[in-house]
Protein backbone atom coordinates (compact mmCIF):
# COMPACT_ATOMS: atom_id res chain seq x y z
CA UNK A 1 0.00 0.00 0.00
CA UNK A 2 2.37 2.63 -1.12
CA UNK A 3 -0.42 5.49 -1.34
CA UNK A 4 -1.43 4.55 2.64
CA UNK A 5 -1.87 7.04 4.61
CA UNK A 6 -2.57 7.60 8.63
CA UNK A 7 -5.64 9.78 7.90
CA UNK A 8 -8.18 10.32 5.10
CA UNK A 9 -10.08 13.74 5.20
CA UNK A 10 -13.90 12.93 5.11
CA UNK A 11 -14.71 16.83 5.36
CA UNK A 12 -15.76 19.82 8.14
CA UNK A 13 -12.74 18.41 10.49
CA UNK A 14 -13.23 15.18 10.28
CA UNK A 15 -11.02 12.13 9.76
CA UNK A 16 -10.77 8.46 8.51
CA UNK A 17 -7.81 6.78 10.96
CA UNK A 18 -6.60 3.60 8.75
CA UNK A 19 -5.08 0.77 9.77
CA UNK A 20 -1.65 2.66 10.05
CA UNK A 21 -2.17 4.36 12.95
CA UNK A 22 -2.70 1.19 15.15
CA UNK A 23 -0.89 0.83 18.22
CA UNK A 24 0.60 -1.82 20.13
CA UNK A 25 -1.19 -2.20 23.23
CA UNK A 26 -4.68 -3.30 20.93
CA UNK A 27 -5.45 -3.39 17.70
CA UNK A 28 -8.83 -1.74 17.89
CA UNK A 29 -6.42 1.04 19.35
CA UNK A 30 -4.33 4.23 17.85
CA UNK A 31 -0.91 4.55 18.67
CA UNK A 32 -1.34 8.12 20.41
CA UNK A 33 1.31 9.61 18.30
CA UNK A 34 -0.19 9.96 14.62
CA UNK A 35 -3.45 11.75 15.92
CA UNK A 36 -1.24 13.84 18.25
CA UNK A 37 0.49 14.88 15.21
CA UNK A 38 -3.41 15.21 13.50
CA UNK A 39 -4.36 17.80 15.56
CA UNK A 40 -0.60 19.80 16.12
CA UNK A 41 -1.57 20.63 12.01
CA UNK A 42 -4.52 21.90 12.48
CA UNK A 43 -3.44 24.40 15.56
CA UNK A 44 0.13 25.43 13.27
CA UNK A 45 -2.88 26.53 10.63
CA UNK A 46 -4.88 28.29 12.88
CA UNK A 47 -1.47 30.29 14.41
CA UNK A 48 -0.66 30.99 10.86
CA UNK A 49 -3.38 32.92 10.58
CA UNK A 50 -1.96 35.48 12.98
CA UNK A 51 1.78 35.27 11.68
CA UNK A 52 2.86 32.64 14.80
CA UNK A 53 4.63 29.73 12.94
CA UNK A 54 6.84 28.07 15.41
CA UNK A 55 5.70 25.46 18.14
CA UNK A 56 6.89 26.02 21.12
CA UNK A 57 4.79 23.84 23.65
CA UNK A 58 2.15 21.17 22.77
CA UNK A 59 1.31 19.16 25.60
CA UNK A 60 -1.56 16.57 24.61
CA UNK A 61 -3.69 14.81 27.35
CA UNK A 62 -4.98 11.41 26.22
CA UNK A 63 -8.05 10.97 27.99
CA UNK A 64 -9.09 7.38 26.54
CA UNK A 65 -7.86 5.26 24.33
CA UNK A 66 -8.09 6.59 20.51
CA UNK A 67 -10.39 3.99 18.40
CA UNK A 68 -9.14 3.35 14.76
CA UNK A 69 -12.13 5.53 13.39
CA UNK A 70 -13.69 8.80 12.70
CA UNK A 71 -12.22 11.44 14.59
CA UNK A 72 -13.02 14.91 15.15
CA UNK A 73 -10.71 18.08 15.47
CA UNK A 74 -11.87 21.39 17.48
CA UNK A 75 -9.33 24.27 17.67
CA UNK A 76 -9.86 27.43 19.76
CA UNK A 77 -7.83 30.34 20.38
CA UNK A 78 -7.33 31.34 24.15
CA UNK A 79 -5.44 34.07 23.90
CA UNK A 80 -3.26 35.67 20.59
CA UNK A 81 -0.75 38.33 21.12
CA UNK A 82 2.00 40.32 19.45
CA UNK A 83 4.61 37.29 19.76
CA UNK A 84 2.57 34.61 21.24
CA UNK A 85 -0.43 32.79 21.02
CA UNK A 86 -2.27 30.03 23.29
CA UNK A 87 -4.38 27.74 21.31
CA UNK A 88 -6.55 24.44 23.08
CA UNK A 89 -7.50 22.02 20.70
CA UNK A 90 -10.49 18.75 21.22
CA UNK A 91 -10.13 15.18 19.59
CA UNK A 92 -13.34 13.70 19.74
CA UNK A 93 -14.47 10.19 18.69
CA UNK A 94 -17.92 8.30 18.71
CA UNK A 95 -19.36 10.86 20.48
CA UNK A 96 -16.92 11.58 23.41
CA UNK A 97 -13.92 13.54 24.12
CA UNK A 98 -10.48 11.85 23.65
CA UNK A 99 -7.64 13.85 23.58
CA UNK A 100 -7.28 17.26 25.14
CA UNK A 101 -4.86 19.70 24.00
CA UNK A 102 -2.91 23.24 24.59
CA UNK A 103 -0.19 24.85 22.49
CA UNK A 104 1.94 27.58 22.62
CA UNK A 105 3.03 29.08 19.31
CA UNK A 106 5.54 31.47 18.71
CA UNK A 107 6.12 34.69 16.24
CA UNK A 108 9.59 33.53 14.41
CA UNK A 109 12.50 35.74 14.84
CA UNK A 110 16.04 36.13 13.13
CA UNK A 111 18.71 36.26 15.79
CA UNK A 112 21.83 36.66 15.57
CA UNK A 113 23.79 34.54 18.43
CA UNK A 114 26.70 35.54 20.20
CA UNK A 115 29.87 33.44 19.33
CA UNK A 116 30.67 32.45 22.53
CA UNK A 117 27.93 31.78 24.57
CA UNK A 118 27.61 29.09 27.62
CA UNK A 119 26.34 25.83 26.67
CA UNK A 120 26.31 25.81 23.08
CA UNK A 121 27.06 24.83 20.23
CA UNK A 122 23.99 22.54 21.49
CA UNK A 123 24.96 18.98 21.27
CA UNK A 124 24.12 16.64 18.40
CA UNK A 125 22.56 13.03 18.69
CA UNK A 126 25.62 11.13 18.00
CA UNK A 127 25.24 9.08 15.11
CA UNK A 128 23.48 9.93 11.89
CA UNK A 129 20.21 8.81 10.13
CA UNK A 130 23.26 7.40 7.88
CA UNK A 131 25.45 5.97 10.36
CA UNK A 132 22.60 3.99 12.47
CA UNK A 133 21.62 0.99 12.38
CA UNK A 134 18.13 0.10 10.66
CA UNK A 135 15.81 -1.72 13.21
CA UNK A 136 12.04 -2.41 13.81
CA UNK A 137 9.66 -2.22 16.84
CA UNK A 138 9.62 -5.52 18.73
CA UNK A 139 5.58 -5.18 17.69
CA UNK A 140 5.86 -5.01 14.17
CA UNK A 141 4.36 -7.33 12.40
CA UNK A 142 4.55 -6.82 8.83
CA UNK A 143 0.59 -5.45 8.99
CA UNK A 144 -0.49 -2.13 8.18
CA UNK A 145 0.07 -0.22 11.96
CA UNK A 146 1.91 2.31 13.56
CA UNK A 147 5.41 0.23 13.01
CA UNK A 148 5.12 0.25 9.33
CA UNK A 149 4.12 4.06 9.23
CA UNK A 150 7.85 5.22 10.15
CA UNK A 151 11.25 3.78 9.47
CA UNK A 152 13.38 3.74 12.43
CA UNK A 153 17.14 3.43 12.83
CA UNK A 154 18.96 2.96 16.28
CA UNK A 155 21.99 5.93 16.99
CA UNK A 156 22.44 4.04 20.63
CA UNK A 157 21.33 1.02 21.89
CA UNK A 158 18.23 -1.06 21.09
CA UNK A 159 14.59 -0.21 21.36
CA UNK A 160 12.23 -1.25 24.01
CA UNK A 161 15.65 -2.24 26.04
CA UNK A 162 16.06 0.39 28.03
CA UNK A 163 17.69 3.94 27.10
CA UNK A 164 18.67 4.32 23.62
CA UNK A 165 18.00 6.85 20.66
CA UNK A 166 16.39 6.43 18.06
CA UNK A 167 15.92 8.17 14.54
CA UNK A 168 12.41 8.10 13.13
CA UNK A 169 11.28 8.61 9.75
CA UNK A 170 7.44 8.83 8.21
CA UNK A 171 7.23 5.87 5.64
CA UNK A 172 3.85 6.88 4.62
CA UNK A 173 1.76 10.44 4.49
CA UNK A 174 0.41 11.43 7.64
CA UNK A 175 -2.98 13.07 5.71
CA UNK A 176 -3.67 12.15 2.62
CA UNK A 177 -3.15 14.64 -0.08
CA UNK A 178 -0.75 16.79 2.58
CA UNK A 179 2.79 17.16 3.40
CA UNK A 180 3.44 16.61 7.13
CA UNK A 181 4.95 20.26 8.61
CA UNK A 182 8.25 19.26 10.15
CA UNK A 183 6.21 20.07 13.95
CA UNK A 184 3.97 17.02 12.70
CA UNK A 185 7.22 15.04 12.00
CA UNK A 186 8.37 15.26 15.52
CA UNK A 187 5.20 14.72 17.04
CA UNK A 188 4.49 10.84 15.51
CA UNK A 189 8.07 10.15 17.35
CA UNK A 190 8.16 11.69 20.16
CA UNK A 191 4.85 10.01 21.81
CA UNK A 192 7.21 6.38 21.18
CA UNK A 193 9.71 7.47 24.03
CA UNK A 194 8.04 5.92 26.85
CA UNK A 195 8.55 2.62 24.18
CA UNK A 196 11.98 2.72 22.57
CA UNK A 197 13.28 3.40 26.26
CA UNK A 198 11.18 0.41 28.31
CA UNK A 199 12.47 -1.48 30.61
CA UNK A 200 9.54 -3.59 30.83
CA UNK A 201 8.38 -6.40 28.80
CA UNK A 202 5.47 -4.82 27.25
CA UNK A 203 4.03 -8.08 26.40
CA UNK A 204 3.17 -8.63 30.05
CA UNK A 205 3.64 -5.25 31.80
CA UNK A 206 1.26 -1.94 30.76
CA UNK A 207 3.33 1.29 30.57
CA UNK A 208 1.17 3.59 29.14
CA UNK A 209 1.51 7.28 29.15
CA UNK A 210 -1.74 9.33 29.95
CA UNK A 211 0.04 12.60 28.37
CA UNK A 212 2.60 13.96 25.90
CA UNK A 213 4.09 17.44 26.70
CA UNK A 214 7.23 18.59 23.72
CA UNK A 215 9.12 21.78 24.16
CA UNK A 216 10.73 23.45 21.36
CA UNK A 217 13.35 25.71 21.29
CA UNK A 218 13.36 26.43 17.20
CA UNK A 219 11.57 24.80 13.94
CA UNK A 220 12.75 21.45 12.91
CA UNK A 221 14.63 20.47 10.07
CA UNK A 222 14.60 17.38 7.82
CA UNK A 223 12.71 14.28 7.81
CA UNK A 224 14.53 12.95 10.46
CA UNK A 225 13.94 13.17 13.87
CA UNK A 226 15.83 11.56 17.14
CA UNK A 227 14.66 10.93 20.45
CA UNK A 228 17.18 9.97 22.73
CA UNK A 229 14.66 8.68 25.60
CA UNK A 230 15.65 7.00 29.11
CA UNK A 231 12.24 5.96 31.46
CA UNK A 232 12.51 6.07 35.55
CA UNK A 233 9.91 4.13 37.02
CA UNK A 234 8.69 5.11 41.05
CA UNK A 235 7.50 2.31 43.27
CA UNK A 236 3.68 3.62 43.45
CA UNK A 237 2.29 2.76 40.09
CA UNK A 238 3.74 5.82 38.04
CA UNK A 239 7.05 6.69 36.02
CA UNK A 240 8.50 8.89 33.91
CA UNK A 241 10.05 8.63 30.02
CA UNK A 242 11.96 11.38 28.99
CA UNK A 243 13.53 11.93 25.72
CA UNK A 244 15.88 14.57 24.36
CA UNK A 245 14.60 15.70 20.39
CA UNK A 246 17.55 16.04 17.65
CA UNK A 247 17.54 16.81 14.04
CA UNK A 248 20.49 16.13 11.85
CA UNK A 249 21.89 19.52 12.87
CA UNK A 250 21.35 19.25 16.84
CA UNK A 251 19.31 19.45 19.92
CA UNK A 252 16.19 21.03 19.11
CA UNK A 253 13.81 19.96 22.44
CA UNK A 254 12.76 17.68 24.92
CA UNK A 255 9.56 16.04 25.38
CA UNK A 256 8.32 14.04 28.46
CA UNK A 257 5.57 11.69 29.45
CA UNK A 258 3.58 10.40 32.42
CA UNK A 259 3.65 6.96 33.04
CA UNK A 260 0.95 4.59 34.66
CA UNK A 261 2.52 1.30 35.41
CA UNK A 262 0.89 -2.26 36.37
CA UNK A 263 3.14 -5.21 36.60
CA UNK A 264 1.71 -8.60 34.95
CA UNK A 265 -1.47 -6.46 33.54
CA UNK A 266 -1.32 -7.75 30.52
Amino acid sequence: MPDASAFVPTGDGTFAATPYTRGPWNAAHQHAGPPIALVCGRIERAAAAHGLTHLARLTANLLRPIPVGELTVQISADYIGKNAGHFAAQLRAGGKEVARFTALMQRENALSLPTLLAGHPLPLAGATPLDSTPAQFPFADGQPGYAELVEIREARGNNFQGPCAVWFRLNHPLVQGEAASAYQRVAVAADSGNGISAILDYKRDQFVNADLTINLLRRPLGEWICLDAQTALGDSGGGIAQSRLFDVNGLMGHATQSLSVRLGAL
